[in-house]
């Protein structure tokens, strides 16, 4: 019996043993508290488990190797929602936190100051609220903080200043005020880090701080004598500061004045001139080639190159037809988009950089514009203005938890796209066929202001003879019948295609949606099956809860039009933007014009 019980206890210590060791550690419970605030909508946490010994093989992390604890977070482009968790602070290793380019919201935790060993840390472009941690100073290896894009408020803490080694600071398009504290490391940065937050004032952005009374605060030092300066010492200092404002604004005027003398006299010259004024930098050696449009890129030519070689998968965006979209961050932290070339058509790169620099000459609000052009030894790249909000396609379809788009909105959004697609049918010269209209290529800014991209690129990278599966496979929904069957694009093709992304801010549904095919329809069969059930309350998009029927009405009217099988019987986009200006923009409701009053 004794051997029997001594047996059982030795089987059982074994057993306990084998557990144990098999335990998940510290840092990979606290990640799985970290998942239990996040929604993972893809799955793409799905091998965070708790029956591992550890989390270093789990997706996006990274462990020391000597310790086997975290150092690094990194799970952008996930489109993981939901809240940062407060036990990130547990992770006292962490080196590096990228979590940029998803949809969370919540706070940015006051615990994640407890990550003493952070060195970067990546939030951009999620909706996060709230403030800046105040102890932020404390992560004192701290060389990289973009928290741009996202929907932070509040003060810029002053101990931000005593991070001497960040090299990184991106805080734009927030809503951060007050006055930005000029020492330390933050007086070595500039107006590009702050960009976008309207209530910010400080000398970085240029835009003194004013006391109740209207005045430029001048804020005395602590120990200063003049603090005990007489009030009428103050009364004269308050003159000068007037009469230097006074005579600035004179050396101002003048300054404008001679500069208009100047424009009026150059008149002849600049009009005999090109369209574009291209700067070009050529490296023999490596056989590098930097090109810049209307001196749009104002930086030293190796540093752009620099920043072109040194683009990685960190800095993916997005992908499309014709390449890898990159968000390349300069020094001064001006921010562009790049785009990797990942084929062309056969020919003399001469011709093809003739043909982008009437490209880069295309200049409208309603377009995004072409900066310049890089070939390396190993790529062509094309950069372009950055657009933060990303693309329609985006904002319909991917972020589909939060806020959806209201009616006035998709309403700006189909003027602004019209407006872009008409100037490069009507004003351009020659005339410019898009090719390839669809949500993913309306980008938009910080306003919601819609900006047409791609245009010229399929008759720049492809040969006229490619039939059309080889230009735009994937966006088969958007192409009108006789593009599909000839392979050749007009402008009434671009028309066509306009009236399906018509179709798709009025339905928030893609126009090759799995409701359309299972029936064998896209989304025009589909529309016209509805209304002539006469079911229109089951068009519009249920997210968008204020649409004007009137209009709705109208829209679908200009997108039937433009999505006829005749392309003779579809209207020019001139003709439609005037209809969605006419039949469209006048019945909308005052406050549409209170809410876009630019855009009209």
């Amino acid at each position: 019996m004794s051997v029997f019980v001594l047996g059982f206890s030795v089987i059982h210590l074994v057993t306990l043993f084998s557990s144990c060791s098999l335990a998940l550690n510290e840092d990979g419970l606290t990640l799985l508290e970290i998942k239990s605030t996040l929604n993972d909508s893809r799955n793409v946490l799905g091998n965070w488990l708790d029956t591992d010994e550890s989390p270093c093989k789990w997706t996006g992390i990274s462990c020391h190797p000597n310790d086997q604890r975290v150092s690094s977070i990194n799970l952008p482009y996930m489109q993981l929602g939901g809240i940062i968790s407060p036990s990130i602070g547990k992770l006292s290793r962490l080196q590096r936190l990228a979590l940029h380019q998803n949809s969370l919201h919540g706070i940015i935790p006051n615990e994640i100051t407890n990550c003493t060993e952070l060195r970067a840390v990546y939030l951009r472009a999620n909706y996060l609220q709230g403030g800046i941690p105040s102890d932020i100073g404390n992560l004192s290896h701290l060389t990289i903080l973009d928290l741009s894009s996202n929907m932070l408020k509040g003060a810029i803490p002053s101990s931000i200043g005593r991070l001497t080694h960040l090299r990184h600071l991106n805080f734009s398009t927030n809503f951060f005020s007050g006055e930005i504290p000029d020492f330390g490391a933050l007086s070595t940065f500039g107006n590009d880090s702050f960009i976008g937050n309207l209530d910010l004032c400080g000398r970085q952005v240029h835009k003194p701080c004013r006391t109740s009374m209207g005045f430029p605060a001048v804020l005395p030092h602590a120990a200063s004598d003049e603090a005990a300066v007489p009030t009428k010492r103050s009364s004269h200092y308050i003159k000068g500061v007037l009469i230097g404002i006074m005579a600035t604004m004179a050396l101002t005027l003048a300054v404008l004045l001679a500069f208009l003398w100047i424009c009026l006299l150059s008149k002849k010259e600049r009009a005999a001139k090109k369209y574009t004024e291209v700067k070009k930098q050529v490296d023999q050696e490596a056989s590098t080639k930097l090109i810049t449009f209307h001196g749009d890129l104002p930086y030293p030519s190796c540093e752009i190159i620099e920043k072109l070689e040194s683009l990685d998968e960190e800095d993916v965006v997005g992908s499309g037809g014709f390449g890898t979209v990159y968000r390349m961050v300069m020094n001064d932290c001006g921010t562009f988009a790049v785009k990797r070339i990942d084929r062309s058509r056969e020919g003399s790169d001469q011709v093809f950089e003739r043909e982008l620099e009437i490209l880069g000459s295309i200049k409208h609000i309603n377009l995004v514009n072409l900066r310049g052009y890089c070939r390396l030894p190993m790529a062509k790249l094309l950069i372009y203005d950055y657009l933060a909000m990303g693309s329609l396609d985006d904002i319909l379809h991917e972020h589909v938890q939060e806020q959806p788009l209201n009616w006035s909105a998709r309403l700006s959004i189909a003027l602004g796209s019209a407006r872009g697609l008409a100037y490069l049918h009507h004003d351009c010269s020659p005339k410019i066929v898009h090719r390839d209209i669809k949500s993913s290529n309306i980008l938009l800014d910080e306003t919601l202001e819609p900006h047409v991209s791609d245009f010229g690129l399929a008759k720049l990278l492809v040969d006229e003879d490619a039939h059309v599966t080889t230009v735009v496979a994937g966006t088969f929904g958007y192409l009108a019948p006789e593009y599909l069957q000839s392979g050749r694009a007009t402008e009434k093709s671009d028309v066509y295609s306009f009236g399906v992304l018509l179709l798709e801010l009025v339905t928030g549904k893609r126009p090759t949606d799995p409701a359309f095919v299972k029936r064998g329809l896209n989304v025009v069969g589909w529309l016209n099956t509805l209304l002539r059930e006469n079911r229109l309350d089951d068009v519009v998009d249920k997210r968008c809860k204020d649409a004007d029927m009137e209009t709705v009405e109208a829209i679908l009217e200009i997108a039937a039009r433009c999505t006829d099988a005749n392309p003779d019987d579809r209207p020019t986009m001139n003709q439609v933007l005037q209809l969605l200006e006419q039949e469209v923009m006048s019945p909308c409701p005052s406050d549409f014009y209170e809410s876009h009053s630019d855009y009209s």
